[in-house]
């Protein structure tokens, strides 16, 4: 039978903080509690609990003949050591015990496997299964889950450079035996299979499970989604004993990918209880799918639902009025952003996309710099925007702000930013940028990056210039950079060159794009060989190829239409 002091300590302990700890240490220690197993065991376990193993090694080394017959012991700082760190220790520790006359038990070895799956250790990790089967452990249930965790971390973990077929199939082998296996590993399982695209596995391991729970057949369900695997995740949702909410989203996100918005639509509309996801993929489906109207609709319906809408809600109403040009339906969704949350770079780069889209490029510029915590793509945004509008210093400005907020430019940054000097003239900064990419940002051109560059250098008629880097650039010239060669003809009236440039690249011009038969026309036109003009026109037309007529987006009474 216990005595008061001892139950006072062993309850103290589960609830402690470090600095009653120490002093709970002093009481254990001037009363010989220490001499009690129990006490030893969860006062060590306890100083582990605190993220630091200096103090528990400490108290460790002081045990002295109690770690000779204790195993228990061992486990516990095993134990630290594999949650806090470093987890070198905890394997250190695993093989110091044979040495001591210690043999691990089926707590020690869940402990160590998951230090070799944080260090990336999959061979050693590969022998302690070797050493749990010799011990037979393999059927232990906390065995069991370790080493299944082991290898569906290791599965996750996509630079080991194993096969991932190959981790799957030693989870699956892990869990064979065990009696009762619990719904939380077989659908870890099902989900594992699922994530790495093996459906078939993951339906043979469904198919042969004695109890299944919701979160397995959305699990299945959410797989042949991913697939694309429509008839079957809608068969498997006719099957369902019951459904949740998830389980109607999932179809919902099913049908939208394959393309079929009137049948998600037809099945939002028919679950039973809707939350803010099943009303979030709806909208976003909509937007994703370029039916831009039916968003804005359904966002519309949400509001008067009483619903509250959330970041990801106001970033797909926002692209479908960006694409829309719908600045005062934009305005009306700005105005019901109170809170943007966890969201709040997304929401606000939403907003300076929609805003500049829309036309309205200062306001735009003031939502950039009162969003907090701007991101790569945030800048990336600011800098298109600013260099379609044809403020290219403004762009440029913003491309050095984001460096020297310690923001790396990435491909995109470049491609918006080379597009702002090449429309604003200004041909040494955008050769500048141009070569920084690979020397400072490594950072390797593509062919739009050269596009850039080869434009901007026409627009200000250095064409020997341009012609100098087509020839060094490691890429075919697009359509695109030959339709620039030829605008930087006519605008310098380089009728020879033209000629020479359509004439030895024929073929390469071949294509459906009308902008360089036009541009030849025009050459031509300017130069007043009417004939060549036409001709240029009528080869662009027997090949059926048209400038594309323009169109605008009109809002009218809230409702958008073409």
């Amino acid at each position: 039978m216990s005595c008061p002091l001892q139950q006072k300590v062993a309850n103290q302990l589960q609830v402690c903080t470090f600095k009653q700890l120490k002093q709970i240490h002093a009481i254990i220690v001037t009363s010989s509690l220490h001499q009690n197993p129990q006490i030893r065991l969860k006062f060590l376990r306890r100083s582990t609990e605190f993220g630091d193993m200096d103090y528990p090694s400490l108290i460790f080394s002081q045990m002295g003949g109690f770690l000779i017959e204790d195993i228990t012991l061992w486990n516990a700082m095993i134990r630290g050591y594999a949650y806090n760190g470093p987890q070198r220790n905890s394997i250190s520790m695993f093989d110091e015990m044979p040495h001591r006359g210690l043999k691990p038990n089926k707590f020690t070895y869940p402990y160590v496997l998951n230090s070799c799956t944080r260090l990336g250790l999959f061979r050693l990790g590969q022998k302690m299964h070797c050493q749990i089967i010799k011990t037979g452990f393999q059927l232990v249930l906390s065995a069991a889950y370790a080493l299944f965790s082991f290898y569906a971390d290791t599965c996750d973990s996509s630079d080991m450079g194993f096969p991932k077929k190959e981790m799957l199939n030693n989870a699956r082998r892990t869990l064979d035996g065990i009696c009762g296996v619990p719904a939380e590993l077989c659908n870890r399982f099902i989900s594992g299979c699922v994530k790495f695209g093996d459906v078939e596995c993951a339906r043979e391991f469904f198919d042969q499970m004695s109890e299944r729970d919701i979160v397995s057949w959305n699990s299945m369900i959410s797989g042949y989604a991913k697939t694309g695997d429509v008839a079957n995740a809608r068969d498997l949702f006719m099957q369902m004993p019951e459904k949740n909410v998830v389980s109607w989203t999932t179809m919902i996100k099913a049908y939208a990918a394959a393309g079929d918005l009137q049948t998600a639509r037809k099945i939002f509309e028919m679950m039973p209880e809707k939350n803010l996801v099943s009303w979030n993929c709806m909208i976003s489906s909509y937007a994703q799918n370029k039916q831009f109207q039916d968003a804005l609709r359904l966002f519309e319906h949400m509001r008067k639902q009483g619903v509250v809408a959330d970041g990801f809600t106001f970033v797909s109403a926002l692209s479908a009025c960006s694409h829309l040009n719908a600045l005062d339906f934009g305005r009306m969704v700005h105005s019901c952003i109170t809170d943007w949350g966890n969201a709040a770079v997304i929401v606000g780069t939403a907003l300076v996309e929609m805003y500049a889209n829309c036309g309205d490029i200062d306001k735009a510029f003031t939502i950039f710099f009162k969003t907090g915590n701007k991101d790569v793509f945030c800048f990336n945004v600011m800098i298109k925007s600013l260099a379609v509008h044809g403020r290219v210093e403004d762009a440029v400005k913003i491309f050095y702000l984001m460096q020297q907020r310690g923001l790396k430019p990435n491909d995109f940054t470049f491609t918006s930013v080379l597009f702002a000097c090449s429309h604003g003239g200004l041909v040494e900064e955008g050769q500048n940028i141009f070569h920084s990419m690979d020397r400072q940002f490594r950072v390797s051109p593509k062919l739009e990056h050269y596009g850039c560059l080869v434009d901007l250098l026409c627009r200000r008629g250095q064409l020997e210039e341009a012609l100098v880097l087509l020839k060094e650039m490691p890429f075919k010239p697009d359509v695109a950079i030959w339709g620039a060669l030829l605008g930087g003809c006519k605008l310098r009236g380089d009728l020879k060159l033209a000629e020479s440039i359509t004439s030895c690249n024929a073929d390469k011009l071949e294509s459906n794009e009308s902008g360089v038969y036009v541009t030849v026309s025009n050459i031509h036109a300017s130069a007043g060989q009417w004939l060549e003009a036409f001709n240029a026109r009528e080869k662009m037309e027997e090949q059926n190829m048209w400038k594309t007529t323009g169109i605008s987006n009109l809002v009218i009474n809230g409702d958008t239409d073409l």
